[in-house]
This record gives C-alpha cells, sequence and structure tokens, in this order.
C-alpha cells in the first residue's frame, strides 16, 4: 500500500510540472480604440513601473502584437505571473480612406490600411498561443458588434478562459450594464483604464479567472 502511494504521488508531481505552465498568457483583444494599449499600460506600470506603448485618438495606433513576460499580480493573497500580450485593434473592414479622414496623405493612409489589416491577421494566429483572453470593451458603445460576437465565439470554441472589461466608466454616457446584459454566460469588471477606477477589483478578477 505504501509502494502504491508513493507511486500515485510522484506520478501526480510529475503530471503537475509536465502540463502546468510557469506564466499565464494572457491577449488583451478588442476593436480599436476600446482602450486595450490603455489597459495594458496600467497594469504593466502598476506592477513593472514600466509601460506597453503609445496611445491614439487614431484607430490602429498598435499594428503588431506587443509581449511583456512575466509581470507579477498580486490579488486575492495570490501571486500570479502573466505574459501580457497587447495585440492590435480587430476590425472587419479598413479603409485607407478613413485615414486619410484624420489628416494622413494618402500614400500614409494606404501604409497604415495595410499594417491595421496585418496586424489583425496577427492577432488572430495568437490565439492559439494563449492561455486566456481579456476582451476588451467601449462601455460607451453598443457591444453587440461583429467583432466583439467573433472573438467570443472564438474563445467559446477554443474553450479558453475570458473575462470581459467594460472600459471608459469614466465617461458619463457609459453603460457597462449594457454589456453585462449582452454577454452574462461571461465575467465582467468595470473600470477606467484611464484614471484607475475599480482596477484593483480587475486584478482580483483576473486572478481568480486566470490563475
Amino acid at each position: 500500500m505504501g509502494i502504491m502511494k508513493s507511486l500515485r504521488r510522484n506520478l501526480s508531481g510529475f503530471l503537475k510540472k509536465l502540463f502546468n505552465k510557469e506564466n499565464a498568457r494572457i491577449g488583451i483583444y478588442g476593436p480599436p480604440n476600446a482602450g486595450k494599449t490603455t489597459l495594458a499600460n496600467r497594469i504593466l506600470r502598476d506592477w513593472t513601473g514600466d509601460a506597453m506603448g503609445s496611445v491614439s485618438n487614431i484607430a490602429h495606433e498598435t499594428r503588431r502584437a506587443r509581449r511583456r513576460e512575466g509581470v507579477n499580480i498580486r490579488a486575492n493573497g495570490n501571486s500570479l505571473s502573466l505574459d501580457i500580450v497587447d495585440t492590435p485593434g480587430l476590425a472587419t473592414k479598413i479603409d485607407f480612406h478613413d485615414f486619410m479622414g484624420q489628416g494622413m496623405t494618402e500614400a500614409e493612409a494606404k501604409r497604415r490600411a495595410k499594417e491595421a489589416t496585418e496586424g489583425v491577421i496577427e492577432a488572430v494566429k495568437w490565439l492559439d498561443n494563449l492561455d486566456g483572453v481579456i476582451l476588451v470593451m467601449d462601455a460607451t458603445e453598443d457591444p453587440y458588434t461583429q467583432v466583439n460576437v467573433t472573438v467570443i465565439g472564438n474563445m467559446e470554441a477554443r474553450d479558453l478562459p475570458l473575462l470581459i472589461v467594460a472600459n471608459k466608466i469614466d465617461l458619463p454616457e457609459s453603460s457597462p450594464s449594457t454589456i453585462r446584459e449582452a454577454f452574462p454566460q461571461h465575467p465582467m469588471v468595470s473600470i477606467s483604464a484611464l484614471e484607475g477606477k475599480n482596477i484593483d477589483t480587475l486584478y482580483e478578477q483576473i486572478s481568480k479567472r486566470f490563475g
């Protein structure tokens, strides 16, 4: 009996080492200008004193996935090590004319549209290498978009843990309850990544969902 217990204990330890990952690789997804990079910057500044990248009011400022490894978050009495992946904004249509409307030349607008399209493809490919997703939605916008529904459908099909973040609650027209009612099957936390509102609640949810 003692030998069997020892074998089971050793086998359990071996399987734990084999299948458990040192870091949880979490992707930050969402449509353009939902606040993905602002949130990534907030997380990194809080826990590393660094930042992920620049933000802009012009859509598709982030056009390549950016990864930061070993970000240690402490919440709920636990410590969780994350690899944060800030992905380009997902969009179903990217038109260079929209960038020209922001004051870019035609050549600049076409280059940005091309890079943004490549970024969307890259973001989708990253789904194969993630352990979970934070889906950022703009709480001032209608959540029933093709992008949001597609991302959630992909997460459910891949059986990946998902945490919805209703961002921009600092704005008077925000309605995070609309997002909660739209996707009640997934946990959600309402925040302002820009001002840091409810950010501690977000860390608690990250620890619970991905830890």
